[in-house]
Formats: C-alpha cells, sequence, structure tokens
C-alpha cells in the first residue's frame, strides 16, 4: 500500500492545508495513540515537542486531544529540539514521543514527526500502519479512561545537562569565542545556556522568535548573516542550528561554511584515530559529495550510502552496527550521544576536537577538496509525475550517458516538498552545467 500522509520525515506541509489540518491532526494523535499504547504496563504517556512556529499552538492541542480520546496521557514540552524529544521518549519511559515542526522549512509550514518508545524514528512499515488506521478511524476510549495533558517544565533542563555531558570529562569551553545562530527556533533558549554554561563566551543571534520568523535569513539554511558576524566579532566559530535544531553548519574563523559532508568527514577520521568510529564505516545519503567518499577512502574507511532521510541514515547504522551518520544537509547522527540529528551535540563535538588538537576552526572545517556538485529544484503540480513523461526519462538516460566515468546523477522527488530534485557531480563545470540545467528545463516542461 502507498502513503499518501507520511514523507521522509512524518507528515509534513502548509498549516491549515491539507494534510495539515487540525482535524487531520486529531485524527493522526487518535490513531498514532491507538497504535503505540502498550497494554498491560498501566501507565500510557506521550511526550509532545514543538518549535516556535504560530501554528505549532494548533496542532499541539489537536493532537492533544486525539491521544487523549484513546486514553493516552499526555506531557507537553513547549518549543525543545527534536533531539529532545527523542531523549525524553526514552528517559521517561514515554510510549511515543512527538515533535510538531517543519525543521528548516518557512513558518507557513508545519510537520508532524514520531519517535517509538525506544527514542527513536519509526519505521515506514509503523507509519504505514498508523496511517492505515487514520483512514479507517479508531475506537475512543471509555470516559472514565480518557487521558490527562500537562505542562512540563523541565524537559529543555534534561536536555541541557544531557548536552552537556558529550563533552570529554574535565573539558570546558573556556576562552572560546562562539556566534550561535539558533534560527529563531526550538533551540532559541537552550543552545546559548549550554555554550554559556560549559564557559563559553556566546554571542547569540536568531533568539527572538514570533512564531512566523522561524528559519527566515537566519539558521543552517541561510548562514551568510552568521558568517558575517563571526568575522566582525572575531569569533573562534559559528554554530548554525535550524528551527527544529537537528540540522549545523560550522562557521570557521574566516567565516567560510562548513557543511555536513566536511563535519562528518572531521568526525569520521579523528574517531577512526581513537579507535571509536565502529565498522570503520560512515553512513551518509546518496546526496554526499563524491569528494567524502574518495578521502575516506584514501584513509581506509567506508561511506555507507543510503536513500535521503537521516531516518534511514539511522536505520542502516542500526543495522549495521554503526556509530556515526549523517547528511549533507547538517543532520549529524552520533548514536552514542543521540537517537537522531543533533545540530548542537554536533557543534559540541566540533569545539571539543578544536580544543583537543590545538587547531583553529579554518585548519579542521575543511577536509577534503569538494566535487563541483549542482542542485536544481522544479516545483511540480499536484497530481503530476514528471519523472514517468518519455522525454523526461530519455533526457536522464542521455545525460548520464554524458556523465559516465566523469560524475555522476541523481534524480529524486523530495520527500516533504512538491519538487523534483536534479543534482550532479562532475569535475568539468561546462558539462555538470549543461546537464543539470537541460535536465532541470525538460522537467519543467512537463511539471
Amino acid at each position: 500500500m502507498t502513503r499518501s500522509l507520511f514523507g521522509t520525515d512524518g507528515v509534513r506541509g502548509t498549516a491549515n492545508t491539507h494534510p495539515m489540518t487540525a482535524e487531520l491532526a486529531m485524527r493522526l494523535g487518535a490513531a498514532a495513540g491507538r497504535y503505540f499504547r502498550r497494554e498491560g504496563t498501566g501507565v500510557h504517556r506521550v511526550v509532545i515537542g514543538k518549535d516556535t512556529r504560530l501554528s505549532g499552538y494548533m496542532f499541539e492541542t489537536a493532537m492533544t486531544a486525539g491521544l487523549t480520546s484513546v486514553g493516552m496521557n499526555v506531557l507537553l514540552f513547549g518549543p525543545v529540539p527534536t533531539p529532545a524529544v527523542g531523549m525524553l521518549t526514552k528517559s521517561m519511559r514515554a510510549d511515543a514521543g512527538i515533535m510538531i515542526s517543519a525543521s528548516h522549512n518557512p513558518h507557513q509550514d508545519n510537520g508532524i514527526k514520531f519517535f517509538g518508545p525506544d527514542g527513536f524514528k519509526l519505521s515506514d512499515e509503523a507509519e504505514q500502519k498508523i496511517e492505515t488506521m487514520v483512514g479507517t478511524g479508531v475506537d475512543p476510549a471509555r470516559p472514565e479512561n480518557i487521558g490527562r495533558a500537562k505542562r512540563v517544565d523541565d524537559g529543555r533542563f534534561r536536555y541541557a545537562e544531557r548536552v552537556k555531558a558529550t563533552l570529554p570529562a574535565g573539558q570546558d569551553l573556556g576562552g572560546v569565542k562562539v556566534v550561535i545562530d539558533c534560527a529563531n527556533g526550538a533551540a532559541h533558549r537552550v543552545a546559548p545556556e549550554v555554550l554559556w554554561e560549559l564557559g563559553a563566551e556566546v554571542v547569540a543571534m536568531g533568539v527572538s522568535p514570533d512564531g512566523t520568523n522561524i528559519n527566515d535569513g537566519c539558521g543552517s539554511t541561510c548562514p551568510q548573516a552568521a558568517a558575517e558576524r563571526v568575522v566582525a566579532e572575531g569569533a573562534d566559530l559559528g554554530i548554525c542550528l535550524d528551527g527544529d535544531a537537528d540540522r549545523v553548519m560550522i562557521i570557521d574563523e574566516k567565516g567560510r561554511v562548513a557543511d555536513g559532508d566536511h563535519i562528518m568527514a572531521l568526525f569520521a577520521r579523528s574517531w577512526a584515530a581513537s579507535g571509536r568510529l565502529n565498522g570503520g564505516t560512515l553512513v551518509a545519503t546518496v546526496m554526499s559529495n563524491l569528494g567524502l567518499e574518495r578521502y575516506l577512502d584514501g584513509h581506509g574507511l567506508h561511506l555507507h550510502r543510503t536513500s535521503v532521510g537521516d531516518r534511514y541514515v539511522v536505520e542502516a547504522m542500526r543495522a549495521g552496527g554503526f556509530n556515526l551518520g549523517g547528511e549533507q544537509s547538517g543532520h549529524i547522527v552520533m548514536t552514542d550521544h543521540a537517537t537522531t540529528g543533533d545540530g548542537l551535540v554536533a557543534g559540541l563535538q566540533f569545539l571539543s576536537a578544536m580544543i583537543e588538537t590545538g587547531r583553529r576552526a579554518s585548519e579542521l572545517s575543511v577536509q577534503f577538496d569538494t566535487v563541483p556538485q549542482l542542485l536544481k529544484n522544479v516545483r511540480y503540480a499536484a497530481g503530476a509525475d514528471p519523472l514517468a513523461d518519455a522525454d523526461v526519462r530519455a533526457e536522464i538516460t542521455a545525460a548520464e550517458d554524458r556523465l559516465n566515468g566523469q560524475g555522476r546523477l541523481l534524480i529524486r522527488k523530495s520527500g516533504t516538498e512538491p519538487l523534483i530534485r536534479v543534482m550532479a557531480e562532475c569535475e568539468d563545470a561546462d558539462l555538470l552545467s549543461e546537464v543539470v540545467d537541460g535536465l532541470a528545463d525538460r522537467i519543467a516542461r512537463v511539471a
């Protein structure tokens, strides 16, 4: 059965437009509550976090109504990072965790992500079962068994202490100046607090959310302002998070931005040198740069590629017993510390590497020569399937033939937006542009 609600990272869309309506969120809450409810335990609880979007209030209330209607007790943490929800789900023995966020998307979008009792995101199979239950409906609890809901104030502090504990014993950030851009999102309070409590001099940006300015000209998807601030302040490092703080971009003291591939390369090599990289393997998606793969090969390490989506990275890590993975976009997954991508933890690990080696950020942030990569997004109409068009398929085949032996081509549908992503890598910049532009134009004609 095909899925129509869930994408690569939960359910996502424009608020008050299908599927992100209050009515569907309530049904989704009821279905998820019935799916996760563990009979015989005596306690049935779900933790809910959210980012700072205006629509978060609506979805938080709707999800709570659905969950309590099937007998689940709900603990509401308010704005906390996505990785905090994964951590709190497990540490508080909850049946499930829910994060209300559209991550790096603009404020008008929102999304709903689920975590199982082990703190990890759900499999495709589990999401399919919940989606089926949304369609068929579930029986409500008897009146005397309706669940309760309450707000919990210490979720942020529990998460902060867990994050601080990821630094090696005896290490602190004294004497380090850090610019932290919180994207006016879920980490706007906890990230500056953690850095300051660890001893850093903190310059905070993106810490004044108003419900509509999340990811707006700030954060990991728009690091230019933070890069300028790093240089202007004479900071040692810049850390740019996205709206739910599961992504990160690192900025060195010169204002240069390092993406997830370069951060993972640093961690993989240093962890391997200290015997901490399980299986000598880094797990990343098909979007990671060819330069990363060549870099790892050159150091006797292996790159295991997965489909796009951090949960597919985590699934491969768990299946293979690996402990480091992520995405070029900045999801850095370290299962020794967290169950999902954690931008703040990744930033701290980068700072730790600076302290241990005595080297500046600019000496650590660029680990390999990036193979020229070009990505273009083509928006398509609802119900359309541009990749099924015969002319488009023929153009893709011709493009693959042109790149054969010189680079690689990746065409895929976004799992969170109605976009076709056209990405290619090639040492020949002219050929790269010709291939990507030609394919994007062809797809746009039928989109």
